[in-house]
């Protein structure tokens, strides 16, 4: 797959969300682990445990096993004012400690194609966002601003205040954007995967994008839309149309992490108020996005190194956006996945490692003196 510098880019916007599981506009992904039938797990049961003990992982397994195919995580839960779910992939206790947070309308389990592929070297860490995967917000806002809130008592809670690795996707990499300089001391490098970006004359999201984000915008126009949808889609094929959004080619989704996905997708069915979260997320996302300048300097301020990853068929997030913030941020490195869309880390999971880990040798020199704090985190 290609590389990009810098010199080369342009911009986008709507792009910016991602697919939602309800609606072929979302941001994709749902997750998996959870989905098996974690989902019945208590929450309750976990919370308030730290993530690297809790998981009684030091070195771990990758997660694929003998056949090939992608193994559940344990589920696992913090108490952070509401049981958020996790889970953690493993990896060596003294490596580098990568935290992954999924876009709009996904979950975890959109990592479950790539985390296997970095544990060989890095302890690697997902979690559900408030208001989806098995993360419910109950009372709780699902805003961007709430969700980055609440990724920084994760943090805390998990990394106990020694700085990670955030990789995040679509609104996930916006939430990344926040926390890295809102709280610098806890961000060591950032890894922002097709992100939400503002528009730019000459770089619009596909047009049913642009049509879906203009109707959450209207408060019952939005809520209309999603429940008509639910009347004559099952979660399942719902699930799917996201897919299908987001990848040129859903089918290089490895079968059974697309299995997860409908799993997990069947099991929200049952959750209550997910349109409102769903909703509540879009909107705060488009407010976001239309405060370009401001947002363009949050971008500016992150002081740790970027690594901006972006598929070049992406619908969401026009890669015209992506080469525009390239070439407003030159110390970022930029590489562009051809025919890929929106979701790099489950179409072409072994590309999207791959660039990860060669970018942290080269330019992540933190990451390699992270061991001590990793193991003191392990040993909390």
């Amino acid at each position: 797959m290609s590389s990009e510098t810098a010199a080369d880019q342009g911009q986008r916007g709507a792009e910016a969300s991602g697919p939602g599981e309800s609606d072929p506009t979302a941001d994709q992904g749902l997750r998996g682990a959870e989905a098996s039938g974690a989902g019945g797990s208590d929450p309750a049961a976990d919370q308030g445990l730290r993530g690297a003990e809790a998981s009684g992982v030091g070195g771990s397994d990758p997660a694929l096993d003998g056949a090939g195919r992608h193994t559940v995580p344990i589920s696992r839960w913090v108490d952070l004012g509401v049981p958020v779910h996790y889970v953690d992939h493993g990896g060596p206790a003294g490596g580098p400690l990568l935290v992954l947070v999924h876009g709009l309308g996904g979950s975890l389990v959109n990592w479950a194609a790539l985390a296997p592929l970095l544990t060989d070297t890095c302890r690697v860490l997902a979690l559900d966002l408030l208001g989806f995967g098995h993360t419910q917000a109950g009372t709780h806002l699902t805003t961007v601003n709430a969700n980055q809130q609440m990724l920084h008592r994760f943090l805390r809670e998990l990394a106990g205040g020694a700085p990670v690795i955030l990789v995040g996707n679509s609104m996930g990499g916006m939430i990344t954007i926040l926390q890295a300089t809102r709280h610098p001391e806890s961000v060591s490098a950032v890894v922002l995967i097709d992100p939400a970006l503002p528009v730019k004359v000459g770089s619009q999201p596909d047009a049913l994008v642009s049509a879906s984000f203009g109707m959450y915008a209207v408060p019952h126009l939005g809520r209309a839309m999603l429940r008509a949808r639910r009347r004559v889609r099952t979660p399942e094929q719902l699930a799917m149309d996201v897919l299908r959004l987001c990848c040129v080619d859903p089918m290089r989704v490895p079968a059974d992490v697309r299995e997860q996905l409908l799993e997990l997708a069947h099991a929200r069915g049952g959750y209550p108020d997910i349109d409102e979260q769903f909703l509540g997320a879009a909107r705060s996302l488009i407010s976001m996005l239309t405060r370009r300048a401001s947002y363009r300097a949050t971008m500016k301020a992150i002081r740790v190194p970027v690594l901006l990853l972006h598929g070049e068929k992406d619908r969401l997030v026009n890669i015209g956006a992506a080469r525009a913030a390239a070439r407003a941020n030159p110390s970022w490195r930029f590489d562009v996945a051809p025919d890929v869309g929106h979701v790099p880390m489950l179409e072409v999971p072994d590309w999207t490692a791959g660039r990860i880990l060669e970018w942290m040798a080269a330019d992540v020199p933190s990451a390699a003196g992270q061991a001590g704090s990793r193991r003191d985190i392990d040993q909390k």
